[in-house]
């Protein structure tokens, strides 16, 4: 699927993923190829990426590595659509 992560200063990341996984303001949730649409406001926490995750020089202090191989992006609120393997994180 295919993920782009937004926040007020620029673009972040474009790019083909495995999974992105958000905290959702009803919880944490994970999104995979062919998940069913979804519109969902976000809260503070750590986005987690899945995948053959490269940032741009620029952004990589955004952006940090898991122990298990994750690239992951804290912020502190946002929102997230997934519409046909189409996923974009409006982010603060």
């Amino acid at each position: 699927m295919y993920l782009e992560i937004v926040s007020p200063e620029a673009t972040l990341f474009t790019g083909e993923v495995t999974s992105v996984t958000v905290p959702g303001v009803n919880g944490e949730f994970q999104m995979l190829n062919d998940h069913a649409p979804i519109v969902s406001l976000l809260e503070e926490g750590n986005v987690k990426i899945k995948g053959n995750v490269v940032v741009e020089e620029a952004y990589e202090g955004k952006f940090s590595k898991a122990a298990n191989g994750d690239t992951v992006l804290h912020i502190t609120s946002g929102t997230v659509e997934m519409k046909k393997n189409r996923v974009i994180i409006l982010a603060d």
